[in-house]
């Protein structure tokens, strides 16, 4: 049959792509697809035990942990599960094109945050900042409360009111909405966000991208207009010679859409946003170093 040689050619295809040189985005999603069709027609003839038939790490490589596999009326991971992992990994592979740039950074006067935010201008992308930290924790918690702790972030960041994961395919990318929250002399108003969260490891760093996407049915929230975020990436580094110690790299370009404080809904001036933003990473920095201050082990 055809599944019989085209999956152990496909596990194979994939066995490259483990090693470095051939770790490829374009190869790796082409290789993804290929394995869902095929996983997809051993489910529908009946094969109920595909852990068996697929090593755990072409399970990961899927976005599925594939040990309860549905009967012949399931579905083996969605285009759209694989859609979302596509624009994970999309922006994860933007922004590390921007971070191995030689690029001409400017530094933000951000004074008394703790915080380095610097800014640049990209095609496509309009303006980047990005802030830079170190924090006396480990990576491992960082990415806990970044990631996998994201619905409790209202509690420690006061700039959010709601975040709900809507969708979570497999275990390393989310499909999240994000409600800021109102405050007196927002110059912007009150935001939402529909956004891929995508973590991946890579060597010692752990990179939390993110991106805007689209969910249907989820209309805007009332009060709120719905902005979109063109790039976020936050690398968790440990510092070398000291893994209780984390340097922080956040880029971030946002689309924050038309304002609800002018007349018409009238565009919010690029002076305007160019202000926001950066202020937005040094506030959830300095949320961020309380919440971590106040939550730390004795």
């Amino acid at each position: 049959p055809r599944s019989g040689t085209m999956l152990p050619a496909t596990l194979k295809l994939c066995c490259g792509i483990a090693h470095d040189h051939l770790r490829l985005p374009g190869l790796k999603v082409t290789a993804v697809v290929v394995i869902q069709k095929e996983v997809r027609g051993l489910a529908v003839r009946g094969s109920r035990h595909l852990s068996s038939k697929i090593p755990h790490f072409i399970q990961r490589l899927m976005g599925k942990e594939t040990a309860a596999c549905p009967g012949p009326d399931g579905d083996v991971g969605s285009g759209m599960d694989l859609s979302y992992i596509t624009q994970g990994e999309t922006a994860l592979q933007r922004a590390l094109s921007i971070l191995q740039q030689r690029t001409s950074w400017q530094p933000e006067t951000m004074p008394d945050t703790g915080a380095a935010v610097s800014s640049v201008s990209l095609p496509g992308l309009g303006k980047v900042f990005r802030a830079e930290v170190v924090l006396a924790v480990p990576v491992a918690r960082l990415q806990r409360e970044l990631f996998e702790r994201m619905e409790q972030m209202p509690q420690w960041n006061p700039t959010l009111s709601r975040v709900k994961v809507l969708q979570r395919v497999g275990t390393d990318t989310l499909v999240t909405h994000e409600v800021t929250a109102a405050s007196p002399g927002n110059l912007v108003g009150r935001r939402d966000f529909v956004s891929v969260r995508h973590r991946r490891r890579r060597e010692t760093a752990i990179y939390l991208v993110g991106t805007a996407t689209r969910v249907q049915p989820l209309p805007s929230q009332e009060g709120c207009i719905r902005a979109e975020s063109r790039l976020s990436c936050i690398v968790l580094q440990p510092l070398a010679g000291d893994p209780g110690r984390t340097r922080i790299t956040w880029l971030l370009s946002m689309d924050l859409k038309a304002s609800a404080t002018l007349p018409r809904g009238g565009w919010i001036p690029a002076s305007v946003a160019n202000r926001v933003l950066p202020r937005s990473q040094a506030d959830f920095i300095q949320h961020l170093r309380r919440h971590l201050s106040a939550t730390a082990c004795p």
